[in-house]
């Protein structure tokens, strides 16, 4: 992994999980871990309504703790219930981290493409539907990172099973001076929480 993202990932597992959210996360833990047991590829799709924020944050943050744990086969996703944009300061955050990140495209809906170590294969970064040809259609978890998407999406077509992980969306402080702020917290919460979900998995 890259060096000043190997820093801030000690600052990741330095922070404190509440029972209360390892009680929320341990729904997610048993699925790595039954596909894990069971040889199968796991696959991981973190669902929230834009696709822009919390989604991205986490299947970038679960994809890297993934790495950094060694469980192989291992692919994280993202999608929302509808396109808009990887919003420019989840992209300045992660790149504060540590990632390295390029845009390959412009446009309305950017894509960029996200490492976390210089042989890692790259995560694809923008704005598309969870049901989208990008993303697996049968035997993954639906993790629903905000509750908008898990009241609006009731049903996930092909998810083996469908776990509700909200976070708070970092969207309230935009505008404003605390967003830096804000954001990291975002950041660093989501991705202390995929590294502890990773770290409880049984090679």
């Amino acid at each position: 992994m890259y060096p000043k993202l190997t820093k801030h990932i000690e600052e990741i597992l330095s922070l404190e999980i509440s029972e209360e959210r390892k009680a929320v996360l341990q729904p997610l833990i048993d699925f790595i871990q039954q596909k894990k047991r069971d040889q199968e590829s796991i696959s991981v799709n973190f669902i929230c309504t834009h696709n822009s924020r919390r989604s991205h944050l986490a299947q970038i943050w679960a994809q890297t703790a993934s790495a950094y744990f060694k469980i192989s086969n291992v692919n994280c996703y993202s999608g929302g219930t509808e396109t808009t944009a990887l919003f420019p300061k989840v992209v300045e955050t992660l790149t504060e981290a540590g990632f390295h990140i390029w845009k390959l495209s412009d446009g309305e809906n950017p894509v960029y493409a996200v490492k976390y170590s210089e042989n890692a294969l790259p995560l694809i970064g923008f704005s598309k539907k969870h049901d989208t040809i990008f993303n697996p259609s049968t035997g993954f978890a639906a993790v629903m990172t905000c509750s908008q998407a898990d009241k609006g999406c009731p049903f996930i077509s092909g998810a083996e099973k469908r776990i509700p992980v909200m976070f708070e969306d970092p969207k309230i402080s935009d505008g404003t001076p605390e967003q830096t702020r804000i954001y990291k917290e975002r950041s660093l919460q989501i991705g202390a929480e995929m590294f502890y979900v990773f770290s409880k998995i049984n090679h």
